[in-house]
């Protein structure tokens, strides 16, 4: 369970720092990255960190 734990933990850090540097560079980018085409990719994207949170939160009440 702890290596599940640790595992989650830095899969949640790098997807952040996937989000902290893909969300600005693709809004300073060129036209090709607008928020019109690319809105439902940053949804998901902010989903699935927000399923990151409950779910590291989850496995940390089963690590001692």
């Amino acid at each position: 369970m702890n290596l599940l734990f640790q595992f989650a933990v830095f899969s949640f850090i790098a997807f952040s720092f996937l989000l902290v540097i893909g969300v600005p560079v693709a809004f300073a980018g060129s036209s090709s990255f607008s928020w019109n085409e690319n809105k439902n990719t940053f949804f998901t994207g902010i989903a699935l960190w927000f399923i990151f949170v409950f779910f590291v939160g989850i496995l940390n009440s089963f690590v001692v």
